[in-house]
């Protein structure tokens, strides 16, 4: 017998909350939230698909698509929440400002945030806004888990280096508590590694239940 990862189910019946433009707009600040952030085209709303078995985030060929927070919930306690992509250079300025000023009230100010998912293209690592992401986790305290998205993209032990590379980048430069996967949305690469880790801050983690082996 094994465990079946409690937070499966939950994912499997997500269904889309709202978009809040305005942090005045989220969902009442309780319960538990994992928040997924990323450069502009790193894959997170094709992660966020895969993981919740469904197309609640809206995936495009042209990045900077989010524009608004968007909540999704899993149950009446746990919201996952798509963030706007950041750092596409054809946004208009003023919107890159609004953008810029709500993320950065939700992100400082959200006490149901339990974690931050960040997403970084495996072939394009650690840019400047991936950079500024780590500093802010690392300075708030709040729990910051990397997906080094589209590892099928490159051969296995080429993304095992890069991830080793990376890991050991993060180590010397914002300690150990950060961490880090490997993670493919069209091979399904990495779910059960990032499904861990969603339990453990939705308080799910000792609540598995037995499944045939």
């Amino acid at each position: 017998m094994q465990l079946k990862n409690p937070i499966l189910g939950l994912c499997q019946q997500s269904t889309f909350m709202l978009s809040a433009a305005k942090v005045d707009q989220c969902p009442d600040d309780e319960g538990f939230e994992v928040a997924f952030a990323g450069r502009s085209n790193a894959g997170k709303s094709s992660a966020l698909n895969t993981l919740t078995h469904a197309s609640l985030a809206r995936t495009s060929k042209t990045p900077g698509r989010t524009q608004l927070l968007n909540f999704f919930k899993l149950d009446d306690e746990r919201r996952l929440v798509d963030l706007p992509g950041y750092g596409y250079a054809k946004v208009p300025i003023p919107l890159k400002l609004h953008w810029q000023r709500h993320l950065e009230a939700y992100l400082g100010g959200r006490e149901s945030l339990k974690g931050l998912i960040l997403m970084m293209d495996i072939r394009h690592p650690m840019t400047d806004f991936d950079l500024l992401m780590l500093d802010w986790a690392v300075a708030s305290g709040m729990p910051m888990h990397i997906l080094l998205t589209k590892a099928d993209k490159l051969t296995y032990g080429a993304a095992k280096n890069t991830l080793l590379k990376v890991q050991a980048d993060i180590r010397r430069g914002w300690g150990d508590a950060i961490t880090i996967q490997l993670f493919s949305a069209p091979k399904r690469m990495g779910l059960e590694d990032a499904y861990t880790v969603l339990a453990g801050w939705m308080e799910l983690a000792d609540k598995g239940t037995e499944t045939p082996a």
